[in-house]
C-alpha cells in the first residue's frame, strides 16, 4: 500500500495484483462497526475486505491474510500497534458522535460532510485537528470528549459535580448492543472456502 506525503492510499498491491480501496470515510467508519460485532473473526475480515476491496477481493482467498494486513494498516490510517494504548478507554464514537463531528465540521471548516466523499484518512486527520483549547474554544465534539473525560472526584462544589454527572450521563457513549450478522448463500460459500483454507 503505497502513499506519499499529500496522496492518501488508493490500491493495496498484492503479489503485483492492484485492489481499488474503497476509499470514502462512511466505508471506514462500517468496517470500524464491523469489527467490533460479535461475528467470527473470519467472517469480520470477509466483510471487510468485501466493503474495502470488492467482490473480486472477496474471491481471492488466497490472499485473505494479505487482504486483512493491507486493511488493518489502511483502517488504522498507516499508524502501527506501537502507537496505540489499548487500554486507554474510548471517549467518541464515529456513529453516535456523528451529529456532533458534522456540527464541528462545519464550525471550524465551514464544510458540511452528510453527504460528502471524503478519504478516510483526510477525514481521520481532520477529526484529529478540529478545535481543542483549555480557553474554551474548543469545537462541540470536544467539548463532549472532555465531558466524557472529567474526574467527576476533582469538583469540589457538589452541585457543580452533581450538575457535569447528569451531563456525563446524558452525553455517556452507549453500549452496542452486539448483534449476529445474517449472511446471503454466497456469503457463506466463501466462508467456508476461507475456514478450508485455513484448514480448520
Amino acid at each position: 500500500m503505497k502513499e506519499t506525503l499529500f496522496n492518501y492510499p488508493e490500491y493495496a498491491e498484492i503479489d503485483g495484483k492492484k485492489y481499488k480501496i474503497n476509499t470514502d470515510y462512511k466505508v471506514a467508519i462500517k468496517c470500524n462497526d464491523i469489527s467490533m460485532q460479535d461475528i467470527d473473526v473470519a467472517e469480520k475480515g470477509m466483510a471487510i475486505i468485501y466493503l474495502l476491496f470488492g467482490e473480486e477481493a472477496l474471491k481471492d482467498t488466497q490472499h485473505y491474510k494479505e487482504l486483512i494486513e493491507k486493511a488493518n494498516y489502511y483502517l488504522k490510517c498507516g499508524m502501527t500497534d506501537a502507537a496505540e494504548d489499548k487500554n486507554i478507554e474510548p471517549d467518541m464514537d464515529f456513529i453516535q458522535d456523528f451529529p456532533f463531528i458534522e456540527a464541528s465540521f462545519m464550525s471550524d471548516y465551514k464544510m458540511s460532510i452528510k453527504d460528502k466523499y471524503m478519504h478516510w484518512w483526510e477525514f481521520y486527520y481532520l477529526v484529529c485537528g478540529l478545535s481543542q483549547s483549555e480557553l474554551g474554544n474548543s469545537c462541540v465534539l470536544n467539548r463532549i470528549r472532555e465531558l466524557r473525560n472529567l474526574d467527576l472526584n476533582k469538583i469540589n462544589d457538589p452541585k457543580e459535580r452533581e450538575k457535569l454527572r447528569k451531563a456525563k450521563e446524558q452525553f455517556a457513549l452507549k453500549k452496542v448492543q452486539k448483534k449476529k450478522k445474517e449472511f446471503n448463500q454466497e456469503e457463506i460459500k466463501n466462508m467456508e472456502e476461507y475456514h478450508k483454507l485455513l484448514g480448520e
